[in-house]
């Protein structure tokens, strides 16, 4: 083995705390001035060998067999280890926003990292501000914390962090999900600047079939590649009545600039409707407002449900239990959507207790059937979320949220995380409870998914605009 190798695994075998094997027989080879793309369904176990290539495996798995060399020497472990992930690697992780410093201006963390990476001098901070520029964050946003950015411009901040300084090993974990087309561009051509430098080696996950295609020189599949989407099996819906009404609203945008407006939206039973727009447009914010979770600055909203129509207070402090029931909202970050503490099966349970009033065992048997439905055997379904890859806590968010009888559902980039066989299935899963009259207004970035929809909504320029539903977004 020489020096020049680059990153190389062989026979990897990982464990978990009871010998269950994780990952079995695994080898792959990150050679220099090239790409690799490790592919597979969500769960197969791509994040966790990214893990045990960096010599970073979490707590309760292990690396049971195997050899892990970068350039020819064995990856370091422990204190060594952190201090050449520190210095060599550029890492984004699969919940990038949750690897940001909250409390820290996104400018400096980029220019941290560029120090961290062997950057000195007074240009280091410039060198931070025009990475951030050539990913498309706009100077204005530099010194904000990542609190105060829309999801898609905190991953973009997180990117910046991994690609500064230009490290020896860029390992990428899914980093264009949530990102809509211009951002994914921008990614991609970072990527693509490193390509033949041999020395520089970039490790690359995604379940975008196309970046893979674009960027990928080498491809390691954990399991066999996903099948396309299947078309939409729901017809265009047209004379159900709505069982959410949005009039005059006009919300503040919480990352400052122009208020977001949205004059007038009707949703109704049965319809899928996708909401497009670029990252920072307000998509979230308007998903959130619908929720109860940031206050509009004027508007009202109706919501008619089992026959009834009535005003819905703006904030879900002030809405009814059964309110709440009708109206369930997913966010964009799968980790912050559940508690930590509680196994995936408690999650999805707890609001059929609450909210739909079912016993303790009934409710407990209908959730481990609807995380069964959405690909969640029970073995995971007993596990706590820091135990389940981001597309099976994507699928346990999801089977929350629908599970207490929900007659809207609010969902924030929910197929962003996941395959395209999970993704579709989920698709499918939600045409299944559409039949029954469940209403889904959908933020996406992925056109696979917008064509699957009754109708399209961009948002551009503080304003909802209808698109044909056969345009591309």
């Amino acid at each position: 083995m020489t020096a020049h190798e680059g990153l190389r695994a062989e026979r990897i075998r990982v464990t978990g705390p009871s010998g269950r094997v994780v990952l079995d027989g695994l080898g792959t080879h990150a050679a220099p001035g090239r790409v690799l793309a490790l592919t597979g369904p969500s769960g197969s176990g791509k994040t966790t060998l990214l893990r045990a290539l960096l010599g970073c495996l979490p707590p309760g798995l292990r690396l049971a067999a195997g050899a892990v060399r970068w350039r020819g020497r064995p990856v370091p472990t422990g204190r060594a280890g952190r201090r050449w992930r520190l210095t060599q690697v550029g890492w984004l992780a699969q919940d990038p926003v949750s690897t940001l410093d909250p409390w820290q201006p996104v400018l400096d963390q980029v220019t941290e990292a560029l120090a961290d990476r062997g950057a000195t001098g007074t240009a280091v901070r410039a060198q931070a501000a025009a990475l951030l520029d050539r990913l498309g964050l706009d100077p204005a946003l530099h010194a904000r914390t990542p609190g105060r950015l829309s999801g898609g411009q905190a991953q973009r901040a997180a990117l910046a962090r991994a690609l500064a300084g230009d490290p020896p090993l860029l390992v990428l974990d899914e980093p264009t999900s949530g990102l809509d087309p211009d951002c994914t561009r921008l990614a991609a051509e970072a990527v693509r600047r490193r390509r033949a430098d041999p020395s520089r080696v970039t490790v690359l996950v995604s379940h975008d079939r196309r970046l893979v295609e674009d960027l990928a020189d080498e491809v390691t599949e954990i399991a066999a590649v996903a099948p396309p989407r299947s078309p939409a099996i729901a017809s265009r819906r047209t004379g159900t009545p709505a069982v959410l009404t949005v009039r005059g609203l006009v919300l503040d945008h919480p990352v400052g600039g122009p208020p977001l407006l949205a004059a007038d939206l009707a949703v109704h039973a049965g319809e899928l409707v996708a909401l497009l727009g670029p990252s920072g447009s307000g998509k979230s914010t308007l998903l959130r407002a619908l929720a109860g979770l940031h206050a509009p600055a004027a508007g009202t909203l109706i919501l008619s449900a089992a026959g009834v129509s009535q005003l819905l207070p703006h904030l879900a402090s002030e809405r009814s239990r059964a309110q709440l029931r009708r109206i369930q909202f997913i966010g964009q970050n799968p980790r912050d959507e559940l508690n930590p503490a509680h196994r995936a099966v408690t999650a999805v349970a707890r609001p059929l207790r609450t909210l739909a009033g079912l016993g303790r065992a009934p409710a407990r048997a209908q959730a481990l059937r609807l995380l069964a439905d959405l690909g969640v055997d029970a073995e995971h379904g007993a596990r706590r979320p820091g135990r389940l890859s981001g597309g099976q806590r994507q699928r346990v968010a999801v089977a929350r949220a629908v599970a207490p009888g929900a007659a809207v559902l609010l969902a924030d980039e929910i197929t962003s995380a996941l395959d395209a066989a999970t993704a579709t299935r989920l698709l499918d899963l939600l045409d299944r409870l559409r039949a029954d009259g469940l209403a889904v207004l959908l933020a996406t970035h992925d056109p696979d998914v917008a064509a699957r929809a009754d109708r399209v909504l961009r948002l551009s320029a503080g304003a909802l605009h209808e698109q044909d539903v056969n345009a591309h977004p």
